[in-house]
This record gives C-alpha cells, sequence and structure tokens, in this order.
C-alpha cells in the first residue's frame, strides 16, 4: 500500500482511495481482510481516529464489512460496485467534457473514435 500523501484532500478520503484501489486491482479480493485501523495508522503514521474514518466511510459504501470481534472484509461484490462507480465518474468527468469540445469543434463520436484508434501516448 502506497503512503498517504499531502494532495489537498483529507488523509481519510486517501485511506479509503488506497483500499479501494486494491480491492480494483485484486490485490484484496472479495472476502480478504483489510488491515486493522491500528496497523493503517502505524504504516501512514496518523491517528487511528483518521484510519477508521476511512474504513468507516467503505463500510457506510458497502465496499467493506464487519464480523464483530475479527475485523473488516471485503465485500462480496465490492470490486463490480467499484468498477460500476468509476465508469460513472470516468464518464462524468471525461467523456462528457470531451463530446462537448468535440461537439463545439463539428466533431461526432466516429471522428473521437479514429482518434482513439490511432493515439499513442507521449514519451
Amino acid at each position: 500500500m502506497v503512503g498517504v500523501k499531502d494532495d489537498g484532500r483529507p488523509l481519510f478520503l486517501q485511506i479509503a482511495e488506497q483500499i479501494e484501489n486494491s480491492v480494483v486491482d485484486g490485490s484484496l479480493p472479495a472476502d480478504a481482510q483489510v488491515p486493522s485501523t491500528n496497523e493503517l495508522a502505524a504504516f501512514h503514521r496518523i491517528n487511528p481516529a483518521t484510519a477508521a474514518k476511512g474504513i468507516n466511510q467503505l463500510v457506510a459504501d458497502g465496499i467493506l464489512y464487519k464480523r464483530r470481534g475479527i475485523g473488516m472484509f471485503v465485500a462480496t461484490d465490492a470490486r463490480a460496485q467499484l468498477l460500476e462507480r468509476r465508469r460513472r465518474d470516468f464518464t462524468r468527468q471525461f467523456v462528457t467534457p470531451l463530446m462537448a469540445e468535440a461537439g463545439k469543434l463539428g466533431m461526432d463520436a466516429e471522428e473521437i473514435k479514429k482518434l482513439i484508434d490511432v493515439w499513442e501516448p507521449e514519451r
């Protein structure tokens, strides 16, 4: 797990996002136990209450569930749920503005698809 950094966002959100990333990339599969709040706090050198807030946010979102006296675990459908949410966010943040700008330039979806097909990342 990558350490939290001062990127302007609250630390508890960064903790939650790191766990979400681990679920999405498969390193935390369904029903896997996640690190405890004390483990997260020690690893990231933050207050345990801050780590707990991030974990509790994931519980509220249905990504994690609690086994009393044992710990927190990844929900069975967590990965699918996160992928669906991230796809919606991706569309809202990137595709919608892209298509709006393309429309201003007189470009249609087919032209955008062609650009994507031949696109190569800058090196």
